[in-house]
Order: C-alpha cells, then structure tokens, then sequence
C-alpha cells in the first residue's frame, strides 16, 4: 500500500519544451483526444481550420485511455516522428 502525505511538497523536475515553429504553413499536424466529451469535435474543428487557413494536414490522431492516463511511448515517438506539431486537446 502507497500512502501520501499532502503535506508534502511537489517533486521539482526541469521540463525541456519545444520550440514553437516560426510558421504554420503546410506542417504536419497530430493530434490528442483526451476522451473528454466533446475533445475530438474541438479537435477536428480545429484542425479544419488550420488546414484551411495554413494547408496544415492531420498526420496523425491519437487517442488517450482516460483523461487522467499519459498517452504510452509509442504513441508519443509516433507524434515526434510524424507529426510537426502536436495539439492536445480538451473537452467539456
């Protein structure tokens, strides 16, 4: 058995991010569902829109086993891999 205490501070780690592309024009897009009602509508909405606006095209779409669940290492080499830029989204 785990117990925590909630006292206790949170664990500091240093999180690299990546840089943001200087354009939008024709990058490969990927894509998160969370599984929050209504994730993949905002999601594919929104991935109309900037294939309309920047010719930016769906490489690939992946989908999380809950909100709470991390997407798993396959998942995520697959989106550095094949996609230019990852939008995770959120519903609700």
């Amino acid at each position: 058995m785990k117990l925590f205490d909630p006292t206790s501070t949170p664990v500091q780690r240093e999180v690299k991010l990546a840089r943001a592309p200087e354009r939008l024009d024709g990058l490969r897009l990927g894509l998160v569902d969370n599984t929050k009602f209504n994730s993949d509508t905002l999601l594919a909405k929104l991935a109309e829109r900037l294939g309309r606006r920047h010719g930016m095209r769906v490489a690939l779409m992946s989908r999380k086993r809950s909100p709470s669940h991390e997407l798993d290492e396959g998942a995520v080499e697959a989106l550095r891999t094949r996609a230019d830029l990852v939008i995770s989204g959120i519903g609700d």
